[in-house]
């Protein structure tokens, strides 16, 4: 086994399935998306990949690190803002029932206005998980 565990193969998972997550991409809660990307962009270096406003939404990236910003997750401007991690498994249909055959409670998926077909847990600590596929790629 690769030093810390690590194995870039496929990996196989104890249901035997050979399903791989493509990516992760933090997504920040903001109070000023506007603010917010001018920091991101033009003190870090980030560019913006996509942006709407009318949803309180951007993506940005630097490189291959892609990062979300996001006003609708800061609902409750005066408390504590969580973050959420956007995890995007290529089979989000599978992965889906793999976590439910683990033993978790999982709430159906859904299909959002934004085309991602994805459901949302929490983790132990509370921690805030997405879990998605674009729903174009769904079969």
């Amino acid at each position: 086994m690769p030093p810390l565990g690590l194995d870039f193969g496929l990996r196989r998972n104890k249901n035997g399935s050979s399903m791989k997550m493509t990516r992760l991409i933090p997504m920040l809660p903001v109070k000023s998306m506007s603010k917010s990307v001018d920091f991101y962009c033009r003190i870090l270096g980030f560019d913006v990949e996509n942006r709407n406003d009318e949803w309180g939404w951007a993506m940005l990236r630097f490189d291959d690190c892609r990062l979300k910003l996001d006003q609708s997750i800061n609902a409750h401007p005066g408390k504590f803002r969580d973050s959420v991690l956007y995890l995007y498994p290529d089979d989000v249909v599978a992965y889906h029932k793999e976590i439910r055959e683990n033993g978790l409670v999982v709430p159906e998926l859904d299909v959002t206005f934004y085309g991602l077909t994805e459901f949302r847990i929490n983790d132990p600590d509370g921690n805030r998980l997405w879990i998605g596929q674009s729903t174009s790629t769904n079969a």
